[in-house]
């Protein structure tokens, strides 16, 4: 067998099948993140995944797709440690990362010279060597992304509207497509992996809440989105939950390569969320596992009492911008950066009065019930919003009993409002170029 083609050496086979992004080794203890800390940047926190599984279309593929991926964690890296870190051998990886290098997904870096023998040369991913896609449909704006092999963002456009009317939106997801694809021009645009689409899963419904005319509530529950966006994409195309696909780039690009099994929770029009444990993003029967903002607030007692409102009647966005409306002042007051300024403070405080504690019942349901290393909370909204919710929820927290369950740690997700975009861009990059290729696609559409 050649050297290349002999597999990335694995642990003991166990009864479940291991993931191609599992838990690194480390040399010393992880030291417990303060959730009043600050979030670290991404690239700073220690990178506790490494690549390890079974082949996804033989062995010298994914040799090459374990290689990459410990570049994509662990940044630029010479041979030797890209050897000790996926367990193949000199040669193996020299043949390896030749190939990686002649195909312009790896780019090398300045010799590192001051040490006994030859000068090392880092290796890290091209960032032209691939791009891919990612549009976010929500209930009042549209983004879409254009990123590239790194996951940086390249392109971005935005569309807000009153109400997402889905003729309108796949006309411009449609013109978007095609001007990202003249922009790339006749080689790039070769190399866009696909398009990943991170849209609510019932983006029609709570119709009153929203003010949805019945009849456009009607035509999103007929649209096939995957299909009508596939038909205008020159790329591949997938479909994933918006807050499934934001807290994919929570766990590929931020805490998420440091914190093992966590809840997501994202702040938006409505609060939702997206759910990992060990390591994998965890999708349930039909995809929508995560989904805080449909948890009930109180107990339902007579049969004729009305129901128990939901998480996403006083935790989402929508309730805050309804506050300042009924209050006669402008509802877009974070993204000015006053809205815990001015006549805006009043209103704003007393939805994280409710918002926090509300959030902390949801923390103490899901730790009963996953035994959670982390909750991980972001939104589309400013940092200094975020910090305020963060305070609220965590002085809440204490009101309910722990008794019999471990409190897990309260922690700002660290990307913010392309978070849902973001995760949608890296699901054909991940597809096709992480050594599990179902590792997010089996989730999604």
């Amino acid at each position: 067998m050649p050297e290349d083609a002999r597999p990335a050496r694995a642990p003991r086979p166990r009864k479940r099948t291991l993931s191609a992004v599992d838990r690194l080794v480390n040399a010393r203890d992880k030291a417990p993140m303060d959730a009043a800390e600050p979030a670290p940047d991404a690239a700073q926190e220690p990178a506790h995944l490494r690549p390890r599984g079974s082949s996804q279309g033989g062995l010298r593929q994914y040799n090459e797709r374990v290689v990459l991926q410990a570049v994509r964690l662990h940044g630029a890296l010479p041979a030797a440690e890209i050897a000790r870190l996926t367990h193949l051998t000199a040669q193996t990886i020299s043949l390896i990362t030749k190939r990686l290098l002649d195909d312009g997904l790896l780019v090398k870096g300045a010799a590192q010279r001051g040490k006994v023998g030859q000068p090392s040369v880092p290796l890290s991913l091209n960032p032209d060597g691939a791009y891919a896609v990612g549009i976010k449909v929500g209930r009042r704006s549209m983004d879409v992304l254009l990123t590239d092999f790194t996951g940086a963002v390249r392109e971005r456009s935005t569309l807000e509207y009153r109400l997402p009317d889905p003729d309108v939106l796949l006309g411009e997801i449609g013109r978007r497509l095609a001007a990202l694809r003249r922009k790339l021009g006749t080689g790039k645009h070769l190399l866009v992996q696909g398009v990943g689409v991170a849209a609510p899963l019932s983006i029609g419904g709570w119709q009153q809440l929203l003010g949805f005319p019945p009849e456009l509530t009607a035509r999103w529950n007929a649209l096939d989105l995957h299909r009508a966006v596939q038909a205008l994409s020159p790329w591949p195309v997938s479909l994933m939950k918006d807050t499934a696909a934001a807290c994919v780039a929570e766990l590929v690009a931020g805490r998420g390569r440091s914190v093992r099994s966590f809840l997501y929770i994202f702040v938006d029009t409505f609060i939702g969320g997206g759910l990992v444990l060990d390591s994998q993003l965890r999708s349930g029967a039909s995809g929508n596992a995560g989904a805080v903002g449909s948890l009930p607030l109180w107990l339902a007692r007579q049969a004729n009492d009305p129901m128990p409102a939901q998480l996403l009647s006083v935790a989402s966005l929508l309730n805050l911008e309804q506050a300042w409306a009924g209050a006669g002042l402008d509802i877009d007051a974070d993204a000015r950066g006053v809205a815990l300024a001015g006549p805006w403070r009043e209103q704003t405080e007393r939805w994280l009065a409710q918002a926090g504690p509300a959030i902390a019942q949801a923390v103490n349901s899901a730790a009963c019930l996953l035994d959670l290393e982390g909750v991980i909370v972001d939104g589309s909204f400013s940092r200094e919003l975020l910090a305020a919710l963060l305070a609220s929820t965590q002085a809440a927290l204490p009101r309910y009993s722990w008794e019999g369950v471990a409190q897990p740690l309260l922690l700002p997700g660290t990307i913010g409002s392309d978070a849902r975009a973001l995760g949608g861009a890296l699901l054909p990059l991940y597809a096709n170029f992480a050594p599990d290729r179902e590792l997010f696609m089996k989730v999604a559409s």
